[in-house]
């Protein structure tokens, strides 16, 4: 194929994994001229071949990011331009299988090289094709399902310090979630981590419905900023064609941030707020604008992790995700916080799509859970403890270990009767303030019998 393109061997230079090559201005008109985004062919002084893609155009020089880094390419190699963007194998044959950021298979199973292949990074779905968000996707996290639900279409990310299990969290929520295919993109991941969440999804018998795309922190820094396009891709075309419900976790996006760095960086940009690019902000919005909920056909649903250097929510990468996403989940401590998470669709589906009792009980818990955190601030304190104080300290403690712990699995109604029996342990009815009508038919009755005999 090489030998019916046009090659240009004037390489200017070689920075990191960066090559510059000049083309004639001439050559822009010509068919397989240089685009941004397309692939090209490095043909090294030895035969051997390396895969890059066009990051930049400039007069007569074009940039080119090779994949497998610019070791053993010289001043003497050429470039040929394929004049397409880079693609991804979508196919019912992706399923249960594992893909560089390059989309091979490292998993050694069979190859798909005759499988169809889609576009990756194309532009987000138009927003007249979308419907409102209205479907809750179940997780059996309590946290999320009763106090900041996930709903289909939404975008949202996992707010972590590093050294937080974040990740074996993120599998858990990819086995137990309610969804048709998972799709899973791992950036910068050590193996132990990859293997983790391999093992996660065999064990739990849903690797035939998901697709793994992984860069390790071996691999090429290049790769790590392909993996949530082609994953976003598949899980795209997954959704409109075959009407999936496709869940697409990506962990973590400060990893991707910091590849853009790097880059830009070896580009000569113009750095922003601690080295960032300036487009930092468009490079994320494109990548958690792709979650939808189509009119015609499934939808996509973006769960993420964003690690926060030094615990810093202002750090450039949490601080632009926040302005993007629709809420997000704080994790400290193995602990999902309540007051620091927040999901913003959670209001279209709690009461309408779940139990009548759901925003009352998520109300309630949080309430006396502020409670329970100003009576912990008076222990320390050494102020006196009234016996409502007491109450509310009993009531903090019984939350943390039954809801707020990230282990904790429980379905969506039974974790809603364990806060009406959390409740009962704590407080009188009369000190609930919920609706009467919901306190006579959720309120334990046998317990508090019991209670009131001993």
């Amino acid at each position: 194929m090489l030998q019916a393109l046009v090659r240009y061997s004037k390489i200017l230079e070689i920075i990191g994994d960066i090559i510059r090559v000049q083309v004639p201005e001439t050559a822009h008109q010509q068919e397989n001229s240089p685009r941004f985004g397309d692939l090209a062919v490095v043909e090294n002084s030895d035969g051997s071949l390396s895969l890059a893609q066009v990051i930049n155009l400039k007069e007569d020089t074009v940039a080119l990011q090779v994949f497998k880094g610019t070791k053993g390419i010289s001043t003497d190699s050429s470039v040929s331009f394929l004049g397409h963007p880079m693609k991804v194998t979508y196919s019912e044959n992706i399923l249960g299988r594992v893909f560089r950021g390059t989309g091979e298979p490292i998993d050694g199973g069979p190859e798909l090289s005759q499988d169809p292949k889609v576009t990756i990074g194309g532009p987000s779905v138009n927003p007249m094709r979308r419907i409102l968000a209205s479907k809750m996707i179940r997780t059996n996290v309590p946290m999320i399902d009763i106090f900041n639900c996930l709903v289909e279409s939404q975008k949202i990310p996992i707010f972590s310090v590093s050294g937080e299990p974040f990740n074996p969290f993120l599998a858990r929520i990819g086995v137990q979630a309610d969804a048709d295919i998972v799709v899973f993109g791992g950036l910068g991941l050590i193996f132990d981590d990859y293997y983790f969440f391999r093992q996660a999804f065999e064990d739990a018998g849903v690797f035939s419905r998901t697709v793994m795309f992984v860069n390790l922190a071996s691999d090429p820094i290049v790769e790590r900023m392909l993996i949530p396009d082609m994953a976003l891709a598949v899980a795209e075309h997954f959704a409109v064609e075959e009407g999936k419900r496709v869940l697409v976790l990506l962990s973590d996006m400060t990893a991707f941030a910091d590849a853009l760095k790097e880059i830009s960086i070896s580009m000569d940009q113009v750095p922003a707020n601690r080295g960032y690019p300036g487009d930092l902000y468009s490079q994320l919005a494109r990548r958690y604008e792709k979650a939808a909920d189509y009119a015609q056909g499934g939808s996509v649903t973006v769960l993420t992790v964003t690690t926060m250097p030094g615990d810093d929510v202002t750090h450039p990468v949490p601080d632009n995700t926040g302005y993007i996403t629709e809420g997000q989940f704080y994790l400290h401590d193995g602990k999902l916080d309540p007051f620091g998470s927040l999901s913003r669709l959670k209001q279209n589906v709690i009461g309408k799509v779940t139990r009548e009792d759901h925003g009352q009980i998520m109300n309630t818990m949080i309430r006396f859970y502020s409670g329970a955190t100003d009576a912990e601030q008076k222990q320390a304190m050494a102020f006196d403890l009234s016996e409502y104080d007491h109450k509310l300290l009993k009531f903090g403690e019984l939350f943390q270990t039954r809801f707020m712990d990230i282990n904790v699995s429980l379905a969506l109604e039974q974790a809603l009767d364990l806060a009406w029996q959390t409740l009962s342990e704590c407080f009188e009815p009369q000190e609930l303030l919920m609706k009467q009508a919901l306190i006579n038919k959720y309120f334990p009755k046998k317990l508090e019998s019991k209670s009131v005999a001993k």
